[in-house]
């Protein structure tokens, strides 16, 4: 069984969709962010960077119980676990790897960027132009690549489930998907998937 504490966030989704796609028994461990149950003791005990979301698997590698966190590593770590979702060709596994690490290096961390500021009573009109104008330069990444795949690897990966719930707040990030037509054909057939429809509810808030 797997404990998945998480909130609703793009990067708690993540984790959500993923079991869901994979079928793994789970249970949730809603963390409210806006109360600061993140850090409290017990908590940190198991994700000391105190964010979200952090798995325990019980029967873990060598079935000991294994605690996780960091969301890209949750991902890889339960495509091995069930050998689903994750290339078994090395240079297709890689080209999945490149395109999460797109997605944690500059996707995830960009939009974030791009949400906080447009969602500040006390308008900051630099930091609102700088990464609005990087989130946008970042959806023209993904269109170009999406014009030529119908995922952004050869098939339907944790490259996707990764990046699909930053994308979910385009409208936070002024962003009309309608400007991307890649991005909204491939964001339109992923929300379609019955498990991502589930793991996009969880937590229920």
């Amino acid at each position: 069984m797997i404990e998945l504490y998480t909130w609703a966030t793009p990067n708690g989704k993540k984790v959500s969709i993923m079991l869901e796609e994979v079928g793994l028994s789970y249970e949730v461990r809603p963390v409210n962010l806006s109360k600061g149950e993140q850090m409290k003791p017990e908590y940190l005990a198991i994700n000391p960077n105190n964010k979200i979301p952090t798995i325990v698997d019980s029967d873990g590698p060598a079935g000991q119980s294994f605690k996780l966190f960091e969301s890209g590593a949750i991902l890889m770590y339960l495509a091995e676990k069930t050998g689903k979702l994750w290339p078994q060709d090395t240079r297709k596994r890689y080209q999945v790897i490149q395109w999460l690490m797109f997605q944690m290096g500059g996707v995830g961390p960009m939009f974030g960027q791009a949400n906080y500021f447009f969602r500040l009573t006390e308008k900051v009109p630099y930091a609102i132009e700088r990464f609005h104008k990087e989130a946008l330069r970042l959806y023209k990444v993904l269109d170009q690549q999406l014009a030529q795949k119908s995922y952004l690897a050869d098939e339907y990966s944790i490259a996707d489930i990764a990046t699909y719930p930053w994308v979910w707040r385009h409208d936070i990030h002024q962003v009309k998907l309608e400007e991307f037509p890649n991005v909204k054909r491939w964001y339109d057939s992923i929300s379609a998937r019955p498990a991502v429809q589930r793991g996009m509810q969880i937590p229920k808030v």
